[in-house]
């Protein structure tokens, strides 16, 4: 989808449901999106989130809702910050005048659940939380490329504190029950995530035991 494509189709979305100064806040949320620290945390992860959304589209409930929390989830990134969804979540409230306060509710509780540290609660931040996270069951390759780019956004982390990082959210992702709630991403995308966070946390787990005898070795020659 160009670029071109994507306002308008966010400027419809947006004066459906009776929001204000569709193009000016567009604009607003594309030059977030387009911040210099962001690698992986872009237009180009929601366009990825509006395609699976396209999918799923007819067994969505209120689908509307859920494309409202995905354009807003990330817009407030900080790469370092523990509470960009909660600022992500305000600034959507910023914006949301002429929408109905039951929605606006709806689309700011979505927008915290992708935290992905509590499970979602209701169909809305379900949806949200699924598509945000449909990424993992992507290829061995996309999964891989999308690491990379999470990594490009944390430049100031040694591999040991950043692999650490990355291993515990994952570990975390693979002890649940389930990675996906709704039915339809838990059918289509369960096996390959849980393929994907094993073979990471297997890489991760054996460069952290690398480095370990590595620095025995040289402790024990020097």
């Amino acid at each position: 989808m160009s670029s071109s494509g994507l306002h308008d189709r966010f400027c419809r979305l947006w004066h459906a449901h009776g929001g204000r100064d569709a193009g000016q806040v567009f604009a607003g949320l594309a030059a977030h999106y387009a911040e210099p620290q962001r690698h992986y945390h872009t237009l180009a992860h929601i366009r990825r989130c509006l395609r699976t959304l396209d999918h799923y589209r007819p067994a969505v409930p209120q689908p509307d809702l859920v494309e409202l929390a995905l354009w807003c989830h990330d817009v407030i990134y900080a790469p370092a910050a523990r509470d960009n969804e909660a600022r992500s979540a305000d600034w959507w409230r910023a914006q949301a005048a002429g929408f109905a306060p039951a929605s606006v509710d709806l689309v700011a509780d979505a927008i915290l659940a992708t935290t992905h540290r509590q499970p979602p609660t209701g169909a809305v931040a379900a949806w949200t939380v699924d598509i945000d996270l449909a990424g993992l069951a992507l290829s061995r390759s996309s999964f891989a490329r999308d690491g990379r780019k999470l990594r490009a956004e944390r430049p100031e982390l040694g591999e040991a504190e950043y692999g650490a990082g990355e291993r515990a959210f994952l570990s975390g992702l693979l002890a649940r029950a389930r990675i996906y709630y709704t039915e339809a991403l838990y059918a289509d995308g369960e096996a390959r995530a849980r393929e994907n966070l094993r073979r990471r946390i297997a890489t991760l787990t054996g460069a952290r035991h690398a480095g370990a005898a590595g620095g025995l070795s040289a402790l024990g020659t020097g």
